[in-house]
This record gives structure tokens, sequence and C-alpha cells, in this order.
């Protein structure tokens, strides 16, 4: 395989196929994936098809071959996988690249069917002029076409599309390396079982067993309403220990996922059908010997953060933070925290993607002292115990009805009937006394109680 030739040229001006990472193989076909990978070995596999063209069209700006080039690319280019494609061409210390104009994320109807989807545009030369980053601040729909208002800023922009502080640039810290995981990705229905397949499988029978039928959570377990099931975990056992130690497990493995598995193109999944697709060694290895973790939901629209049990395995749309220490989760809790997830992180539609690599890593917590630890781990430990009593004693309360009732309650909104049923269930206005007392600790940690004002 080799790269395509580009024609010589001033400017380059496209609109690359709107084809994910994960998409790839099914849209182009292994073969081609295969030989598109081989050819451009710089690229992270992670980087949507778009990319390359953005990626190709970098160096060749950089080298002096083109003056100028702009793309519309899907809002993910924003993303930390897509972000790695773009970061070294800016921060490249001899022939840097700069983005001189974007709109982060603009409204796209595709006329040939109709799909409305989120795109950015970009456009970088390597003049190392100001930026122009134009924002969408209303939008109105009107037959095929969207109408926006866009509001405009100035200056140095980064990776991110931003303007501003250098998030984007932070770099991770080690005291938060090592310490967050996103969970297991199991592959395969037969892979999770109810309450009643658990028990008829032994559960509360067969010594060791709990520790293989494990509770099971993901994304709308936490914002939504739990649904009670239990992965199969055979981590670390061959298939005859499995045979052996847990036959009936074995059979139902035997006869739910692996004829799936048998069908699989990764050999790797058709030989070890019995485990899961991603079993996350590290993920293992940091939660290790800790009697709870702290726990949130990768894509979601508010952004909070819950204590989960240790014997609970997380699905791979969780990020795992291998800690008991609820003066982390206060500080995580707080509007100093989530704003800086904001801006570190990306968004997938309307919704904020928590990357723990930018998120969680790179984020500074502050040097506390004895008492101020106290503080937070006390206020922490109320709102943790606060959700969890509400939604036992009301099965049908969400996170999420919480958190929209929350956000009204912060901006004055009159609350309708079935909100203020939420209210009163979620009792949401010790929900918000909570926060605020745990935001005025942590800002007093860091030494900024003088921005309290602003967060009211």
């Amino acid at each position: 395989s080799r790269k395509a030739a580009w024609p010589q040229a001033d400017f380059v001006v496209g609109n690359p196929p709107f084809i994910g990472n994960k998409r790839m193989r099914t849209a182009l076909g292994d073969g081609y994936v295969e030989a598109l990978r081989g050819a451009w070995g710089d690229m992270p596999e992670s980087a949507d098809f778009v990319m390359y063209w953005w990626h190709h069209a970098a160096q060749l700006t950089r080298q002096g071959a083109l003056q100028r080039f702009g793309f519309i690319t899907t809002n993910s280019i924003r993303q930390a996988f897509n972000r790695r494609v773009i970061e070294p061409h800016l921060s490249d210390k001899k022939q840097p690249l700069s983005l001189v104009f974007a709109i982060p994320d603009h409204p796209w109807v595709d006329t040939a069917d109709g799909a409305a989807v989120r795109i950015a545009m970009t456009v970088a030369d390597a003049s190392g002029a100001k930026a122009i980053l134009r924002e969408v601040l209303d939008e109105r729909e009107g037959g095929d076409e969207v109408a926006v208002t866009l509001r405009e800023q100035r200056g140095v922009m980064f990776a991110d599309l931003k303007i501003g502080a250098d998030v984007a640039g932070a770099v991770v810290l080690l005291a938060n390396g090592k310490i967050s995981n996103r969970g297991v990705i199991p592959h395969g229905e037969g892979m999770t079982v109810d309450a009643e397949q658990s028990r008829e499988l032994g559960l509360g029978r067969i010594p060791g067993l709990e520790m293989r039928l494990r509770p099971y959570r993901n994304g709308r377990d936490l914002t939504q309403t739990p649904r009670d099931l239990r992965v199969i975990d055979m981590y670390g056992l061959t298939v005859d220990e499995v045979l052996h130690q847990f036959p009936a497990i074995y059979q139902w493995l035997l006869e739910r996922v692996k004829p799936e598995r048998d069908q699989n193109k990764d050999r790797d999944l058709r030989e070890k059908w019995w485990l899961h697709r991603r079993n996350n060694d590290d993920l293992r290895k940091s939660l290790a010997g800790l009697p709870r973790y702290v726990a949130t939901v990768q894509t979601a629209k508010h952004r909070f953060f819950s204590f989960l049990d240790a014997e609970v395995l997380p699905d791979d749309k969780l990020i795992a933070i291998a800690t008991g220490d609820a003066s982390v989760l206060g500080v995580l809790s707080t509007q100093v925290h989530i704003a800086w997830a904001i801006a570190a992180g990306a968004t997938l539609e309307d919704r904020p993607v928590y990357n723990k690599s930018t998120c969680f890593e790179c984020f500074p917590f502050p040097a506390t002292s004895e008492e101020q630890a106290a503080r937070i781990r006390t206020l922490a430990e109320q709102l943790d115990a606060h959700r969890k009593r509400q939604q036992a004693a009301h099965p049908d309360l969400t996170l999420t009805g919480m958190y929209n009732v929350l956000d009204k309650l912060r901006s004055g909104e009159p609350l309708t009937a079935k909100e203020r049923a939420i209210h009163e269930q979620g009792l949401v206005s010790v929900l918000r006394q909570l926060h605020d007392d745990l935001d005025a600790a942590v800002l007093d940690a860091y030494g900024w109680s003088d921005l309290l004002p602003l967060l009211r």
C-alpha cells in the first residue's frame, strides 16, 4: 500500500467522508482499512477517517507546499482521539501550524436523506496569525436549512478549537496517573444475566460464584434506573477451569455466547469466547483491595460523581476512579471541576464527554489542610448518601431528573407539576444546599473564596 498523490495546489478545501474510526471497517472493508493504516503509520488508529485528510494537508502546509487548507468535518474533531492528530502540528517548534478560523459546532442537514448532524469547520495555515472563532448562539430550522446566529472571538486558537487558556495543552499530572480507567466490554447479550437467571446459575449456593457473577453498571444505570443485572466475569480462568469450577456457567456461555463469537472476524474474540472483549487489566489492578470507588458516566447531560461498591464491575461507558476517599468525590462534584471538565473534554451531539486523560488526569486538586479535607469529606459523604437514600425511597426517581430540577432551581425558572414531584421526592433543595456548601469548601481550599458570588 502507498499514499495517494495529491495534485499541486496553493489551497485545499474539502468535505471528506464522515466516517468514525469504529465504523471504518464496516463502511470501507477490512482490506481498505488495513492498507490505509499501513500507509499512514503515524496516524493513531483512534482517529476518524476525515482526519487523514486533515493530517496530510497540515503536513503539506507546514512544509510550504500549501498556503492554506480548510475542511468540513464532524464536530468530533474536538474530541481527544482526534485532537491527537491536530496537537503535534500546532506545537511543532520548527514549523508550527496555526488554526486561523473555526466554527466548532454547527448544524448540517444532509439533503440526500434529511439527516441532521453536527459539523465543524476548520481553516489552518503556517502564518502564525490570530484566529477567528465563531460559535453558534441560536439555531432556527426552516425547510432544508438551519438559520444560525454566530458570535465571534479572536485570539490564539488551540487544538480543542477554543480561544483563551490553553486547556488542550495541559499535561498529565503524576498524582492523577493510572487511577482512572474506563470499564469492561463484555461483548454479547449472553454475558449479562438478570436476578432470576443468576439464581438459576447457582448464585447464593455455589461457593465463589459471587465473584464471577458481579453486579454490573452502565451509564443508564447511573443516570436513570439500575437494571439489576449481573455480568459473567471469568477473568483469569482458562476454559477448562470454567468447565470444572462452574459447569453451569460454562454451559450458559457455550450456548449463548460462543455461537456468536464463532462468527466474529476477530481471532481473539473467537478463541477466548468465555472472556470479555475488553477485560481491562489496568482497571482491575487499580481497584484491587478497595471497598468502593468513584464513578461517572463518560457522556451525559449532567456531570455527577457517585461511589460504587467494589463488587460492581463498570461498563466501558463509565469512568472508574480508583479511590474511596470522599474528598476526591467532593472536589470532582463541584462547579470548579465541572467547568474544567467541560473546557477540557468534548461533546457528543449536545452532551459533554468526560475524557479521563484530559478531564481527570490533567486536573489539579487543591492542597488542603486537614480541616479543609475533613470538611470536604463530610459534605461529599452527605451528598452521596442523600442521593442514594432518596432513590431507594422512590425507585422511579433518577439522577437525571433530580439534576434537571436542580438546574431549574438555580436559574429561577418555575417548575412543572412533574418537576415539583421530583423536587419533593429527591429533596432537591437539600441537594442544592449540599452542592453549594461543597463549592464553598473547595473554593476555600484553592484560596478562591472571592469567586463564590460568581457561582450563585
